[in-house]
């Protein structure tokens, strides 16, 4: 079986042969790897990819379908790990072991976006060229499109990073989530640099437990190619700090002051507003303040991973100036402008720890009052809907319920999950039509108030039943207050 596959593994990396994971990809003389996913066996895709012309079938021995391959007279490998073969099959076939590239990953459940938008931002300024391929979009000079996927698949991650390269990338930042690092999509990555921004309450439909979700993430930092990575971890955040214990050589960073037996970047925050943040950084003997339009204390703590991350990979204080200039990100408290002067903004937490967190930056802002608009995804963990709620009602004045992504589930039965939650708000409004709930929004908004519109972010879709509409936040403000 291993000198099958060692055979194998050595012709594709001479080229020649191309690697699919989708039978609906096959080409002839293709390789098919049968991979078992969340939902479906990949070995009963066998005979399509046969039919399809595949000229070596990758699966665990035994199947039934194995055998309608072999008598097809296609060539079967045996490999006891069909994922683990899949992602050494597209090393080999991009040679993503000799790539000239640095590679940045960022982990956690808040943050990871804007982080990756300041790191481009900051090597950028530096005069690397760089990619990304993170929440947003996948993109490097010359190239952007849609992001499906935080991190996309195995093939497609080494066969982009190839790409990259060929066009001259330097750096490229990459958003790892949990799912990715389970799948294995991120594996054969030579990182040379990581950073864990936090760790609170999601994905429990995946991961089995808070416990379980930790795990998940603290590979990145534990089992990732190279031991020598530069990493930077969050110790403002429990879980980072138990993160720290497993890594003696990462450095840390928060807005309180660090272990002192450890290499920290401390962040004063001398103030914070609508306006953004003033920060004044030590580290070691090192002093330097650095102003950023971001709002909030979450966002401080952003711009601080990435600089400690800078400082671990050998950049100095003077190339954080770079950082001064980036405004943010689409959905990530965008400021929707309008001819009213209203502050309405719009965001992507969909997290309690983030609805939390951007609430406080309003709320420390000195508006009048807070209105929120959000809801909860469907078919996602239904664990954190009425925590969710309870962020809401914690911080706002008015909390408005309603849909976020049903997906396959009933709108209604979601609000229900929410709800209680919501036993304490000052002022409660349910429209399940998300639409409907923003008009109702604004109607109630003052001129010394301010709007969240939570959950969706840069996202221009609602899923209702399985099917796709166009649905922008940020569009449906303009059209309700008749924007130019």
């Amino acid at each position: 079986m291993e000198r099958q596959f060692a055979a194998l593994l050595e012709q594709c990396r001479r080229g020649g042969l191309e690697v699919r994971a989708d039978s609906r990809q096959v080409a002839p003389g293709d390789i098919f790897v049968a991979v078992a996913g969340h939902s479906e066996d990949g070995s009963r895709f066998i005979p399509a990819a046969v039919e399809a012309g595949a000229g070596v079938v990758v699966c665990r021995p035994g199947s039934a379908e194995e055998f309608f391959a072999a008598n097809a007279g296609c060539a079967v490998v045996h490999h006891a790990d069909p994922r683990e073969a899949l992602w050494l099959l597209a090393e080999a076939r991009w040679h993503t072991d000799q790539l000239p590239l640095k590679v940045i990953g960022i982990t956690g459940t808040n943050g990871k976006t804007t982080c990756a938008y300041l790191v481009e931002r900051l090597f950028a300024g530096a005069g690397c060229r760089v990619g990304v391929l993170g929440t947003v979009s996948y993109r490097w000079p010359g190239h952007t499109e849609a992001a499906p996927l935080t991190t996309p698949d195995v093939l497609r991650v080494h066969a982009m990073l190839s790409q990259m390269a060929q066009d001259g990338v330097d750096v490229v930042v990459m958003e790892v989530s949990s799912h990715a690092v389970e799948q294995r999509r991120i594996c054969g990555v030579r990182f040379s640099g990581c950073i864990f921004t936090n760790l609170t309450q999601d994905h429990l439909d995946y991961h089995e437990n808070m416990e379980s979700y930790f795990r998940a993430k603290a590979r990145l930092f534990l089992e990732m190619p190279r031991s020598d990575k530069a990493m930077a971890v969050n110790s403002d955040d429990p879980w980072g700090r138990r993160l720290l214990e497993l890594c003696p050589t990462a450095i840390s960073f928060g807005l309180q002051k660090g272990a002192p037996h450890r290499k920290h970047l401390w962040g004063e925050l001398l103030s914070s507003g609508t306006n953004g943040c003033h920060l004044r950084m030590s580290c070691g003997d090192e002093r330097w303040e650095l102003r950023s339009p971001l709002v909030g204390a979450f966002n401080a703590s952003n711009l601080l991973a990435v600089q400690a991350l800078g400082l671990d990979l050998g950049l100095s204080p003077g190339d954080f100036a770079a950082l001064e200039k980036f405004s943010g990100v689409c959905g990530r408290l965008e400021r929707v402008e309008n001819p009213q002067g209203l502050s309405v903004f719009v965001d992507y937490a969909h997290t309690p720890d983030a609805l939390e967190n951007v609430l406080k930056a309003l709320r420390g802002a000195g508006f009048r009052r807070i209105i929120t608009v959000f809801g909860c995804g469907g078919n996602r963990d239904r664990s954190k809907r009425p925590l969710m709620g309870e962020a809401v009602a914690r911080w706002s004045d008015v909390a408005v319920l309603t849909s976020d992504n049903p997906r396959f589930e009933e709108p209604e039965a979601i609000l229900q999950d929410v709800l209680p939650g919501l036993a304490r708000a000052p002022e409660l409004v349910v429209r399940v039509d998300r639409r409907e709930a923003t008009a109702a929004a604004l109607d109630m908004l003052g001129k010394d108030d301010a709007l969240l519109i939570a959950g969706k972010g840069h996202e221009d879709y609602q899923i209702i039943q399985g099917v796709r509409h166009h649905y922008s936040d940020q569009e449906v403000v303009r059209e309700l207050l008749h924007c130019a």
